[in-house]
């Protein structure tokens, strides 16, 4: 369900559907509550409300923290990966500059074709949570084999030989990263956790007794909103390469690489 309201519509329209869905549900709730139960605007019972909706406002408010840190600090690890695994792969054209023509020729053409099934095969895969590590093996070899079959023969030729060879496995590595990275979700537990307790916290405003009527929907639907936005981080942030805010291709286009587009 995340993963389609990402990849097919916009950050706006999953805002309006999760924080104004939330907030319609919380009105309708506390309407229909104090209609049925109009003892509740005395506030007969704000003090034990109060207690616990603070209370348990501050272990729901930390669980939350906690998953949005943790969430954002993925989604600036997967733009740390592509961005290494990139400028790895644009060093290593450079490094080939060193070669002689037709073995140089030969790593441009391989990263050329890496870099393009990377961002034209791969990306569409890791959108929806499932990059197949076989794309872009082939590349991958085509890569390795290039360098394998080149025998360097001046002291510069070697020394940029070596480079290449480093950069070559820092990107297979940071591949490897990015897949990774791609599979990644929030734990079933935590999930239930974030979304099980808006399911509670959100019904325990209904309860507390405020008898201006303009007020109380006012104070329900702050926290509705409130807690909303934080869902709403939650969805964005859980899937880095997918929605309008996620880890773009730039870097495989920019910079050397940019030759190859």
């Amino acid at each position: 369900m995340e993963l389609w309201l990402l990849n097919n519509m916009s950050t706006t329209a999953i805002t309006a559907v999760i924080v104004g869905g939330i907030v319609a549900l919380a009105l309708t709730g506390s309407v229909l509550t104090h209609r049925r139960h109009p003892e509740l605007a005395d506030g007969e019972h704000n003090d034990m409300v109060g207690v616990v909706l603070g209370m348990y406002g501050a272990i729901y408010g930390i669980i939350l923290a906690f998953v949005v840190v943790t969430l954002w600090t993925q989604m600036q690890d997967a733009e740390t990966v592509v961005q290494d695994e990139a400028s790895s792969l644009a060093q290593l054209t450079w490094d080939s500059q060193a070669f002689p023509p037709a073995e140089r020729d030969r790593v441009h053409a391989a990263v050329g074709a890496y870099a393009h099934k990377v961002v034209d095969v791969q990306w569409p895969l890791m959108r929806t949570a499932k990059p197949q590590y076989t794309v872009a093996q082939h590349q991958v070899q085509e890569l390795f084999t290039a360098l394998q079959t080149y025998e360097p023969r001046t002291e510069g030729e070697k020394a940029f030989y070596r480079e290449a060879i480093d950069d070559l496995n820092e990107v297979v590595a940071q591949r490897r990263a990015r897949m990774t990275i791609a599979r990644q979700e929030l734990p079933g537990l935590l999930k239930a956790l974030v979304y099980g307790g808006a399911l509670v916290f959100v019904p325990l405003t209904f309860l507390y007794g405020i008898k201006s009527r303009r007020i109380q929907l006012l104070f329900v639907g702050s926290v509705a909103a409130l807690i909303g936005f934080s869902l709403l981080l939650v969805v964005v942030l859980d899937h880095p390469f997918a929605g309008n805010i996620s880890v773009g291709t730039t870097a495989f286009k920019v910079g050397p690489l940019s030759r190859f587009w």
